[in-house]
């Protein structure tokens, strides 16, 4: 099998070694958010509310279907999502995925 067509089971090491290896090398994608940045390393539970909602005011001008990029680019970047927007952002994904919305 090339490694073209090789899919990471995410098992084992060496597929956790690859997948990191391949993240590490992907470049961030910006959302109309790099003031974000300054809140690289930050724990998601050391925000103010007025910081929860710069990155809700982010989350909610984009289409749903650019959440999961979204949080990959934060992620690339060393932002950790807000404890209560990282929620709002699961509910996002998990319609996305599955078409399922939680009343």
């Amino acid at each position: 099998m090339s490694k073209e067509n090789f899919v990471c089971c995410g098992q084992h090491a060496v597929c956790e070694r690859e997948s990191f290896l391949a993240a590490a090398a992907e470049k961030p994608e910006y959302f109309d958010d790099e003031e974000l940045d300054r809140f690289a390393g930050r724990p998601a539970d050391a925000y103010t509310s007025a910081e929860e909602d710069e990155f809700r005011e982010v989350l909610y001008t984009m289409f749903p279907t650019e959440v999961e990029d979204w949080t990959r680019s934060l992620d690339l970047r060393g932002i950790y999502l807000p404890a209560a927007v990282k929620d709002e952002v699961m509910l996002i994904l998990t319609e996305q995925r599955y078409g399922v919305r939680n009343a």
